[in-house]
């Protein structure tokens, strides 16, 4: 079996998991503190895809603990595969949520009015942090997906 750096059971997965955890509660905090996010469809599409996000990345994470502890690879085929679906279902939906949302920070910035600097700097930092989560979710899904076939 190939060792993937990046794959479930190593430490290069659970530091990108745990970046990813990280990364999406940032985003999470910034757009729920102090602002009226819920006023836009689409930070409230960003603010549930991180809520799914987080506890996501949490269980893999710990998955990812108990297999760096006992010092085994990761070798359940079906399981991967389940893994790399989920991965690849929340960083697209990741991807989705961070585009609406800067989109509409865009459009909201270009009004002026409608939204004060603070608070469209704050819903853009936001919508960053979550394009840096979807880099980080996207890696980790092409790491399994690269791993899969050896498993088979």
């Amino acid at each position: 079996m190939v060792e993937v750096p990046g794959s479930v059971g190593t430490t290069a997965s659970l530091s990108l998991r745990l970046g990813q955890t990280i990364l999406a509660f940032g985003a999470l905090l910034f757009m729920t503190i102090g602002v009226r996010f819920y006023q836009f469809t689409a930070f409230c599409f960003l603010v549930t895809i991180m809520c799914v996000a987080i506890p996501w990345n949490l269980t893999l994470a710990m998955v990812d603990i108990y297999f760096v502890l006992l010092d085994q690879q990761f070798q359940k085929p079906r399981i991967l595969l389940a893994i790399s679906i989920g991965d690849w279902v929340v960083s697209v939906l990741m991807l989705a949520s961070a585009s609406s949302a800067a989109s509409v920070v865009d459009i909201l910035r270009s009004d002026g009015s409608s939204c004060p600097p603070t608070v469209c700097n704050r819903y853009q930092f936001a919508a960053t942090l979550a394009f840096l989560t979807w880099f980080l979710s996207l890696s980790s899904s092409l790491f399994n997906l690269w791993l899969l076939p050896s498993l088979i």
